[in-house]
């Protein structure tokens, strides 16, 4: 069959070059000649190469049942002769393939596509939540602009404290991204996002060495500061680098990172961490002259250790003066009110989809544990709680760490998922990622934790869409969840979902997800300093 196409062709070549030589040629015709033997010479080896070039050399070999390899175990014919096997040893080292690779071949995308459905169904309960896009911000009118950049500094900011005092009430329509209900006063928040957006610019502390400073932490517990250093720090909607048109000042340091460098194990010191952010406090004073100016009012922090409030106590400018966002916003502990800011707490497993598992709560008539804690015991809550409530009611799911034989059944994901409300006990700091948690898995948030400043206390209220229990109530928490009317609960978890959108961390930073949050209460509370002349 090889050598009769090899002589045809040769033969096509030969007649082609005859009738084309002295001639004038037809251009369409020679084109048209080109395009059959192009195709033949496609589509005929094409045909050819579905059996294998031995199979022409062995068909006596290969026995009526053609679906089996050349490689498998072949049925040779009875009367096969040795020299006969002689010449098939070299047979099986050449790459075989089976006789029906057609058939294979259309078996074969098959298996393909329903790989691919696989991983898309799995990519989808993986990454659980899709985010809405907020709407575009407000372009801001030439005039305007104008304006602001005659203005001072103190004087943007007392203009922009007297427009949040005025702010005009929002329509729902005018806005149907931010939901009323979970916030204190919706139409102030909205206005004074707005003038962050038109107005704020934050300078960022090129000093200081790796891996204290500029070397964001972006997983586990402390997640928090290292996603919001990572972020700000490849902002070009807010930062500028040019300091004479900042607004705010940002020290890039990582309370994680400037732990694992100096804190000596079980030392209990944390003397040289203190030691160590004032003398980089001092340097920066005395090379920039934007921290004498205010004292360091206008500069600000981000910290997630439970260490953050008490290695700023070293200098006493940083430690009163300085906006704080901590994890661990305790009253009672170097934290201020209205000037500081409490950080959320955001445990971020997979730095590649830190939205992953978000969402998904199942339907409330469907949800079979009342209230559900799962954790190690740390601090003076947690032993109290499981005093009184583990294996005391089929209600109350209360462990401490979740058994492996719990855990084979149900995850702990699930279990958030699967229950009403879920416990929120303080460990050893106030501070619990529960919290975010709880947000995350649509489940109602319990907190337990006496003088716990709220994360976005300022703005939102935590009143619509949790249940603060006190330390001591905790023998009655039973009675107080169920005292809760269905009606009042289905808001709350309306409210957890539309709160939901503000907890995230989106690689990508949207409109008032977690990243502008925070930046926008570090904004809000430096206007909190603001004194408005009674003139």
């Amino acid at each position: 069959m090889g050598k009769l196409l090899e002589h045809f062709a040769l033969f096509l070549i030969r007649e082609l070059i005859r009738h084309c030589t002295w001639r004038k040629i037809d251009r369409r015709k020679f084109f048209f000649a080109g395009s059959v033997l192009a195709i033949a010479g496609i589509v005929l080896p094409t045909i050819l190469l579905s059996y294998h070039w031995n199979v022409r050399f062995l068909p006596s070999l290969i026995n009526d049942s053609s679906h089996q390899y050349l490689n498998g175990s072949l049925h040779l014919s009875k009367s096969l002769t040795e020299v006969g096997l002689e010449k098939l040893q070299p047979v099986p080292t050449a790459p075989f393939v089976s006789l029906n690779v057609s058939t294979e071949a259309k078996e074969r995308p098959r298996v393909y596509r329903r790989r691919r459905k696989r991983r898309r169904r799995r990519s989808k309960i993986d990454d659980g939540l899709k985010v809405v896009p907020p709407p575009p911000r407000k372009t801001v009118s030439p005039r305007l602009q104008r304006y602001f950049r005659s203005l001072s500094r103190d004087e943007a900011l007392l203009y922009a404290k007297k427009e949040i005092e005025h702010a005009p009430l929002v329509d729902n329509d005018d806005d149907y991204y931010l939901y009323a209900p979970v916030f204190r006063n919706v139409s102030i928040f909205r206005r004074s996002y707005e003038l962050m957006e038109m107005i704020l610019k934050v300078y960022i502390y090129p000093d200081g060495e790796r891996p204290i400073f500029h070397e964001p932490h972006l997983n586990g517990i402390y997640a928090s500061e290292g996603w919001f250093m990572k972020l700000l720090e490849a902002n070009r909607e807010f930062v500028t680098k040019d300091p004479e048109k900042a607004y705010l000042f940002y020290l890039p340091y990582s309370s994680r990172q400037l732990e694992l460098a100096l804190y000596v194990p079980n030392s209990h010191n944390l003397t040289p961490l203190s030691i160590f952010l004032r003398d980089y406090v001092n340097m920066i004073a005395s090379k920039y002259p934007f921290w004498n100016r205010t004292h360091g009012s206008d500069h600000f922090l981000v910290a997630c250790h439970d260490w953050g409030p008490y290695i700023t106590t070293a200098h006493r400018e940083l430690r009163n003066n300085t906006i704080k966002a901590l994890c661990n916003a305790d009253l009672s502990e170097n934290f201020i009110a209205g000037k500081d800011v409490s950080l959320p707490e955001t445990v971020i497993r997979n730095v590649g989809k830190p939205l992953r598992h978000i969402g998904g709560g199942i339907r409330v008539s469907q949800r079979p544990i009342l209230a559900f804690f799962a954790g190690n015991m740390h601090g003076r809550v947690r032993p109290k709680l499981l005093k009184y409530w583990h294996n005391k009611d089929e209600d109350m799911k209360i462990y401490g760490p979740l058994p492996i034989r719990v855990s084979r059944n149900m995850t702990y994901i699930q279990h958030m998922k699967s229950s009403k409300y879920c416990l929120c006990p303080m460990g050893y700091e106030v501070n619990s990622p529960r919290i975010v948690e709880a947000i995350y898995y649509e489940c109602v948030p319990v907190i337990i934790a006496d003088n716990f400043v709220l994360p976005f206390n300022e703005v939102l209220d935590w009143n619509a869409f949790s249940v603060t229990v006190a330390e001591k109530d905790i023998p009655r928490l039973k009675e107080i969840l169920l005292a809760i009317p269905l009606r009042r609960y289905l808001k709350m978890l309306m409210n957890v979902k539309m709160v939901q959108k503000h907890f995230l961390w989106n690689p990508r930073p949207m409109r008032y997800d977690l990243f502008h949050m925070i930046l926008h209460s570090i904004w809000y509370n430096r206007l909190n300093q603001i004194q408005i002349p009674q003139s």
